[in-house]
């Protein structure tokens, strides 16, 4: 018996050579889209990222490295999208699109979620949804598909859950995160190029207005997924209690934040020190200030500690700081020859500035040299302050040497008032 008899006697019906020609036109066709789609994605990707770059993420970020692949899957969906509708195609040659239509919308859904950060099982489950609504509604089988979720599930209360409903809301609370995370992006891109505002002032918009999004995202998933927010009355009232009680740093620090961003006592980019560590404000976070050091250490400090502690912000009105290198000596030496090498040494220094220019001080007369003190002011303290210090002790040394100026050293005067008697004689030649 062939294949086609065993197939015959089973009940299963062959499809006619018609159907077999339309279905080989389909799948041709469908290999066209995909192509279409690859060449897209080569050729108007590199420009959509660029506009993506421009308007709604910075270059480097996971979205941007994902707009080519979007671009294609996207771009092949439509095509296949236009191809099952110009022609009411049989449910064979359904088959090749629907697997192409739902493998490329499931593709693009995951690079998008994925560039937005979102969960890796999430943008999976996401995939597949679409994968599989758009696939049974190509071939004629989606009615039965959502019969059947619609069938399975469970009653908790007065309200019945089945698997449709639980799909849904996951397909709409996915969708909202991914619009609010692109519309975040996108605002925030807009106020990092306003021209009109300082540095400050937008971060503080930034922060306003991703507080702003997510609230109008949050009643709006509310209003979708058909929750009425009077039966979170008793729930919110908990929730306010244990933000009352468990979650006060956590509101006091996101406060803070916004405190420190309006009066603009802290920015990004000034140098503070706090508790004997230097260092320049990376950024200001919901929760706490990130903090580099020289060594290359990030500290981050929580916004209420800023708030209450006292902080040296070297750059709060002036950048400019001033650097204290002491320098001793010896009593011995042209006391003005030595002074104006000090100061050449600080003039000549690349960091030091010329206005206001750099001074020496005559600090003391010491036990065995000349204290002073060169004052040099700089006006970049974030690339550091030992090393404008070294690097003028650096060259003092070899003008000091070339000049014949001394350095002091420990001196002691030993008067011997009273020897023992034997020592004495022995001394004496006795």
């Amino acid at each position: 018996m062939t294949l086609i008899e065993w197939l015959q006697a089973s009940g299963i019906e062959l499809p006619t050579r018609m159907e077999a020609m339309e279905a080989g036109i389909a799948s041709a066709l469908t290999l066209a889209m995909l192509a279409g789609g690859v060449v897209a994605g080569r050729r108007i990707g590199p420009h959509v990222a660029g506009l993506v770059q421009r308007f709604a993420v910075a270059h480097g970020e996971p979205l941007h490295a994902r707009i080519c692949a979007i671009t294609r899957h996207l771009t092949a969906a439509f095509l296949l999208m236009t191809l099952g509708a110009i022609w009411p195609w049989e449910s064979l040659a359904g088959v090749p699109i629907g697997l192409a239509l739902g493998a490329s919308v499931a593709r693009a859904g995951f690079q998008l979620l994925r560039g937005l950060n979102l969960p890796r099982w999430l943008a999976w489950v996401f995939a597949i949804v679409c994968f599989v609504a758009l696939f049974s509604r190509e071939i004629g089988g989606l009615e039965p598909v959502t019969r059947l979720a619609e069938q399975i599930g469970f009653t908790v209360g007065s309200r019945r859950f089945s698997v449709m409903l639980l799909v849904t809301m996951l397909v709409t609370v996915v969708t909202i995160l991914a619009v609010t995370r692109a519309v975040t992006r996108i605002t925030e891109q807009w106020i990092g190029h306003a021209r009109g505002l300082d540095p400050t002032q937008k971060l503080l918009a930034q922060k306003l207005a991703s507080i702003a999004i997510v609230v109008i995202a949050f009643f709006f998933a509310m209003d979708l997924l058909e929750i009425d927010l009077t039966s979170l009355a008793l729930f919110s009232g908990g929730f306010g209690l244990a933000i009352g009680f468990g979650l006060q740093k956590t509101i006091g620090n996101l406060i803070a934040g916004i405190i420190l961003l309006m009066d603009r006592s802290i920015k990004p980019g000034d140098v503070i020190a706090l508790q004997s560590e230097i260092g320049w404000v990376n950024k200001i976070g919901v929760r706490a200030v990130s903090i580099i050091t020289r060594d290359g250490k990030e500290h981050l400090i929580p916004n209420e500690n800023l708030m209450t502690q006292e902080v040296e912000n070297w750059s709060y009105s002036d950048r400019n700081v001033r650097v204290r290198i002491p320098v001793s000596i010896a009593y011995d030496n042209d006391l003005k020859l030595a002074q104006g090498l000090m100061l050449r040494a600080a003039r000549e220094s690349p960091r030091v500035l010329k206005s206001p220019k750099p001074t020496v001080w005559l600090m003391s007369f010491g036990d065995h040299a000349l204290q002073h003190e060169i004052l040099a002011w700089i006006s970049d303290p974030e690339s550091g302050v030992g090393n404008v210090r070294s690097d003028v002790l650096n060259r003092l040394w070899f003008l000091f040497k070339e000049h014949g100026i001394g350095l002091p050293y420990p001196q002691r005067d030993i008067h011997i008032r009273s020897l023992p008697g034997r020592v004495r004689h022995e001394n004496l030649g006795g």
